[in-house]
């Protein structure tokens, strides 16, 4: 894990202010009738404006994966993470559409996501939506100096289980972020005992992403080789903010402006 400068940190609270103003810039865009594709397009504009670039357009996880091709991850109702923007992935009334969004800038990066409502939801999908939001937020309360990375994940799993029958991801975890947009430590979603002794410091900026089912939470890799969706096709949501430890807490540097926290 790595512990960031006073230089950095200015630069990672910089960047995280811009990529929280376009996500809601972006969310605010989605409707019914607006393609995944239009939205990506709007993100590279406003990235670029802003003297960013995508963290994720031509990212490989590995050297041999083909490049990621969009500047967003733009997911549809059952597809968790990773979907590909297209011209006919078009919103329609009832969908869950998940924003993804990390930007380069100054040597530093961000990673930030958020769930939108598309028209009129479901009651069971506003409140896997509700639920998804409030872990993270019970899991920012947690995110303290002194404090281990298990009870970031223990947050998370005590809340959701607290509200019902939900599934909560286990093979895809939140992570350190800043000087590069995929950092140790690893930060699940649920109580991981072995991760005690990972302890939170000042300095140290962190991924912090509940994802949730209303089914269970095994996922699988469809065949475009990079959209992660639910094994049982059921509906799932997914935020995140970029956190940064400090002396006396913690500061959400991904806050969006709507937020009022």
């Amino acid at each position: 894990m790595l512990i960031k400068s006073a230089k950095d940190i200015e630069n990672i609270k910089k960047n995280c202010q811009l990529t929280g103003e376009i996500l809601e810039k972006l969310a605010a865009m989605c409707r019914p009738g607006v393609s995944s594709w239009e939205i990506d397009q709007a993100a590279e504009k406003m990235i670029k404006k802003v003297g960013g670039r995508s963290a994720f357009k031509g990212y490989k996880g590995h050297p041999k994966d083909r490049p990621f091709p969009s500047t967003i991850c733009a997911s549809f109702n059952e597809e968790l993470v990773h979907g590909i923007a297209k011209k006919d992935a078009v919103m329609k009334d009832g969908d869950l559409f998940t924003i993804d969004i990390g930007m380069e800038f100054k040597g530093t990066f961000s990673d930030t996501a958020m769930t939108v409502a598309i028209g009129k939801i479901s009651t069971e999908a506003k409140k896997l939506m509700d639920v998804t939001r409030q872990a993270l937020e019970e899991a920012i309360k947690v995110a303290l100096p002194g404090n281990s990375v298990a009870a970031i994940g223990r947050a998370v799993e005590n809340y959701v289980k607290s509200q019902g029958k939900y599934g909560i991801v286990r093979d895809l975890v939140g992570h350190g972020v800043g000087h590069d947009v995929h950092e140790e430590p690893h930060i699940p979603n649920y109580y991981d005992p072995k991760l005690e002794s990972v302890i939170l410091r000042p300095g140290m900026v962190i991924a912090i992403e509940p994802m949730i089912s209303l089914g269970n939470f095994k996922i699988t890799t469809k065949p475009d080789g990079w959209t992660i969706k639910m094994a049982d096709d059921s509906l799932c949501a997914h935020f995140e903010h970029t956190v940064i430890i400090t002396d006396i807490g913690n500061v959400v540097a991904t806050r969006r402006p709507c937020e009022n926290y």
